[in-house]
């Protein structure tokens, strides 16, 4: 299971022999057998130093080929962000953390997690949104009551636990009216140092030089999704050029789970750069904590313009099957299942 342990002993290297190793056999996929050619356009647009990838997600392995691409004809590597539940089998998370995959976690993915520790279920819809509400207030600052048995188990609320690395002991009374921590505390306490060492880890990222590779629609979908605040926080903070990448054709050729590619032509296109500089109508002038609630809150027009921003840019790098569908067709997109299910 993703804890706070694993976070803080993942380890990043510059020329990780894990990702080489790996495309050795991508290698042997894509030469060996007919029918697959990968395509690499204005990769001259790509600047020397560390930068952070913005590419469109069409299916699960999309990022494999211009990982190796990259390797090929750069000598670049990246780390790539990913979502916190590929590291709940024990061989996958393994494999995540050799290939340097660093996983995002959000306030609910930890309430169900812990949930799921403590009841072994997962919350019903309505227990995941009365927790989640408490939960964003409190993140906030604000005050906000929580929920009591029989809308939440009571065991959820007073069993003492440490699942991921931040110990929860309540006391028996009422928390509040003994000034300590409560459940809800808890949850956020655990998500500020999850993120704190996510944040650390991409700082270290580019110290020694490897590439982040952000998707930033945040899931996967053939056609290209509105952006996710969370590549703006830390290219603000980073100020790390982003380079926006199109990719087309992957989902033909990776069209299912199997990791094989198939026939098939994929083509990545890189925009021009967006350098720190050109995103001055969105620069923050006072410090602030990336993925903290009250960032969020306050500077939440800019985080959301630099996302707007980033897509526009991915646009123009799709052929029209992958683009916007409201620009296409006047369909409408969603961004998927909002419950906890979507956690595990």
């Amino acid at each position: 299971m993703l804890d706070l342990a694993r976070l803080e002993r993942l380890k990043l290297v510059r020329r990780p022999f894990s990702q080489r190793f790996l495309g050795w056999f991508l290698g042997v996929n894509y030469s060996r057998l007919p029918g697959i050619e990968l395509g690499f356009e204005n990769e001259d647009r790509i600047p020397e130093g560390p930068v952070i990838f913005a590419m469109n997600h069409t299916d699960r392995y999309n990022y494999w080929p211009f990982q190796y691409i990259l390797w090929q004809q750069l000598d670049r590597f990246t780390t790539t962000w990913v979502k916190g539940k590929y590291y709940e089998g024990q061989f996958m998370a393994r494999f995540m953390e050799s290939m340097l995959q660093l996983p995002t976690v959000s306030r609910g993915y930890l309430i169900t997690r812990d949930f799921l520790s403590v009841m072994k279920r997962t919350p019903t819809d309505r227990e995941y949104a009365l927790l989640r509400e408490v939960i964003d207030a409190r993140a906030v600052g604000d005050h906000a009551d929580l929920p009591t048995p029989p809308d939440v188990p009571e065991m959820l609320l007073r069993k003492a636990r440490d699942p991921m690395g931040v110990e929860f002991r309540p006391n028996h009374g009422d928390p509040a009216e003994h000034g300590e921590p409560d459940y809800a505390d808890y949850i956020c306490s655990l998500f500020q140092a999850m993120m704190a060492q996510f944040v650390e880890l991409n700082t270290h990222a580019m110290r020694i030089g490897l590439d982040l590779l952000v998707f930033p629609q945040g899931t996967r979908s053939k056609r290209l999704l509105p952006g996710r605040i969370g590549i703006s926080q830390i290219a603000l903070h980073l100020k790390m050029p982003i380079v926006p990448v199109g990719c087309n054709g992957s989902d033909g050729v990776y069209p299912g789970a199997s990791p094989f590619a198939g026939r098939g032509k994929i083509v990545y296109r890189v925009g021009e750069p967006i350098p720190y500089e050109e995103l001055s109508a969105f620069h923050i002038g006072e410090p602030f904590v990336p993925f903290s609630a009250r960032a969020e809150r306050d500077h939440a027009k800019k985080f959301q313009g630099v996302a707007d921003l980033i897509v526009d840019r991915i646009e123009p790098l799709l052929d029209s099957e992958y683009r916007r569908a409201e620009l296409v067709s006047g369909e409408s997109v969603t961004a998927g299942d909002q419950g906890s299910d979507r956690f595990v």
